[in-house]
């Protein structure tokens, strides 16, 4: 089969035309590591599909690597505070929406008038064949996509039919139809459309099904692949997870495409309407790259590949130089504490919000559960780092028939939220559960009431909150140059989270402005229990100077006496430095289960007693000073 050159200048024309339809709906792009091609490599590579006359198979060392710039949820950290801050109104409209699917259908019509004038290379073929002398019998190997075609052919049906079934196939997709439907001698202003259709179709199918827990636990395996494959495109404000899935299923890389994409989009609970958009957005995307690697042989797809890289580049760098800051709930100055929020909702009227992700975050090995739980609140719940959120579990307690009583979180999430967007905040859950040592089993009547409703909670279920409360735990910001000192065990990690996200990794006035050094130590059993550690790792990489991190593994090290490594070990091995911090106005913190105090304050008394320094009062100096700091539970 001979391909036509000369139509790669209107396919780039066509190709740019789409992605001006897709680029405006975002302030962000996650740009494709793109490597280098020799003109040789393009050569083999073309040569290599040409032979298939199939989708070719794109390989890292050829087009784009694997490895594109989707990153997971902890990764967010290790970004530059000016590449990754985004303004508050991140949600996208209906309108945009409508304007974007209007603009997509601009261009496909575009393109089917265009493409009616251009020569059909495979009819062309098939004529040059039946005029030559002598016959020459040609022996076809065909390839998986065209022997589903040959295969329903024999049954007489259409072949329009035919194409739209192979497109909704996972094996095969859109990006595989497009070149069998020219081999089947289809005008490509019927593939293209033909074949976007196809490939939609399923999944406007497969996300309100995969709501079903049967069908979720059947296709467990095949959602575990697909939530590593797109564990990043949860990344970011909406906007940019839109263009992270569209991009994901647009680049015709091994992997990638809208089955897995779909997939990815249930499993990081992003909205229907807002997944079915992007996946659209992506399939076409890809059918253009397709048509232009099909009709135009090497400049084609090199055209197609190098004009979708400009178009990235371009609005990445253009992000990047925005002024983005993340100010949008600041007082006025930033640091002034006067207008706090406090107790906006009651026990007896209070907030409904609703989850949009429950995720495990520890290890198999780890000791118990813990689960991180993203909550909209539209922005109508407003909190600062260091508050709690009070959280009424459904129901009536056995004892006496009355409602459940309210209990308190810490926030795990800055005031801007996981989004960035102002209008969701996080929980740090640890289910709670009685073993039996009679039973030799969990006693299920002594289980932790709300740990569990909010550790079972699905995407979309209510959760009746009050508060914010609490001032104890704020960040003193008027003077940048303080020092924090974090100790933390289990979940008593939350509030932390909220404080190395607003310093570290959001573009805030407070991050802007900060000199201190923050240092976070946090006591658990094994490795696999701890909590965020890849956004820790994130920051100390970034912030070497300014954020320090310690972990005390009670189960995997070993203190000084050779015991089991406890938090109070830990803070103890860099106590004079501690203590000097503290004389020169640091902030300590403490949080998590109450029980962690005592050993806490014996081992800051038996510091004192080696420095002559009278506990009692160096306790109440601190407390005076504000710079004492306890919330446990």
């Amino acid at each position: 089969m001979k391909y036509h050159s000369t139509n790669a200048p209107i396919l780039l024309l066509l190709m740019m035309m789409l992605l001006c339809t897709v680029v405006p709906y975002t302030n962000a792009f996650s740009m494709p590591n793109v490597k280098r091609m020799s003109p040789k490599s393009t050569g083999r590579y073309i040569s290599a599909y040409r032979a298939q006359q199939l989708h070719p198979i794109i390989t890292p060392n050829n087009i784009i690597s694997s490895s594109v710039s989707f990153r997971s949820n902890a990764s967010i950290v290790s970004e530059s505070k000016h590449s990754m801050k985004r303004k508050g109104n991140n949600c996208i409209t209906g309108k945009h929406v409508l304007r974007l699917l209007k603009n997509v259908a601009v261009s496909i019509s575009i393109l089917a008038l265009v493409t009616s004038a251009i020569p059909n290379p495979a009819l062309a073929v098939k004529k040059a064949a039946v005029s030559a002398t002598p016959v020459v019998e040609i022996v076809e190997h065909l390839h998986i996509g065209q022997k589903i075609a040959k295969y329903f052919q024999s049954f007489g049906l259409p072949d329009m039919a035919i194409l739209a079934v192979i497109s909704a196939l996972p094996v095969v997709e859109l990006r595989g139809a497009i070149p069998v439907g020219i081999w089947m001698g289809l005008p490509i202003a019927k593939v293209l459309p033909v074949c976007v259709m196809g490939n939609m179709v399923p999944i406007l199918l497969l996300l309100p099904l995969l709501s079903n827990n049967t069908l979720k636990n059947l296709m467990s395996p095949i959602l575990k692949r697909a939530e590593k494959k797109s564990a990043s495109l949860g990344v970011g404000s909406m906007k940019q997870k839109w263009v992270s899935l569209a991009t994901f299923v647009g680049i015709p890389l091994p992997g990638t495409g809208a089955w897995t994409g779909a997939m990815g989009a249930f499993l990081l609970n992003m909205p229907t309407s807002v997944a079915i958009s992007s996946i659209f957005a992506g399939v076409c995307m890809a059918g253009i790259i397709m048509t232009a690697i099909t009709l135009a042989g090497k400049i084609g797809g090199f055209a197609a590949l190098a004009v979708f890289a400009i178009f990235t580049g371009l609005e990445f760098n253009k992000t990047a130089s925005e002024d983005s800051k993340q100010d949008f709930l600041e007082t006025d100055p930033y640091w002034d504490q006067s207008a706090v929020p406090v107790n906006t909702f009651k026990n007896k009227a209070p907030f409904t919000g609703k989850v949009m992700s429950t995720k495990r975050i520890v290890g198999p090995q780890a000791t118990g559960e813990t689960c991180h739980i993203i909550i909209n609140h539209d922005g109508d719940f407003p909190y600062w780092e260091g508050q709690s959120w009070g959280v009424i579990p459904p129901g009536n307690r056995e004892k006496d028939g009355k409602p459940h009583t309210v209990r308190l979180y810490s926030i795990a999430s800055s005031r801007y939220g996981d989004d960035m967007s102002g209008k969701t905040g996080s929980l740090c859950v640890r289910r709670a559960t009685y073993w039996c040592p009679e039973l030799q089993a969990e006693d299920a009547s002594k289980k932790g009431i709300c740990s569990n409703f909010l550790c079972d909670t699905q995407p979309g279920e209510e959760v009746m909150m009050t508060g914010p409360a609490g001032k104890v735990m704020l960040m003193p910001e008027e003077d940048p140059k303080t020092d924090l000192i974090m100790v933390a065990t289990g979940t008593g990690i939350a509030p932390y989270r909220g404080f190395i996200r607003r310093l570290f990794v959001e573009n805030t006035p407070a991050a802007n402005a900060y000199k201190g050094q923050a240092w976070l130590f946090l006591g658990v059993a094994n490795f696999d229990a701890l909590l965020y550690d890849d956004e820790w790792q994130a920051v100390k990489k970034d912030y070497p100077d300014q954020f320090r991190l310690d972990y005390a593994l009670s189960r995997e090290q070993n203190n000084k006496k050779g015991g089991k490594m406890y938090i109070q070990d830990k803070v103890e091995e860099y106590a004079d430095e501690i203590f000097t911090k503290l004389d020169n106005g640091a902030h300590i913190y403490f949080c998590g289960l109450k029980g962690m105090m005592p050993g806490i304050q014996d081992m800051l008394k038996s510091v004192c007693q080696s420095k002559d320094i009278d506990f009692d009062e160096w306790i109440k100096g601190l407390k005076k000073a504000k710079q004492w700091h306890v919330e446990v539970y």
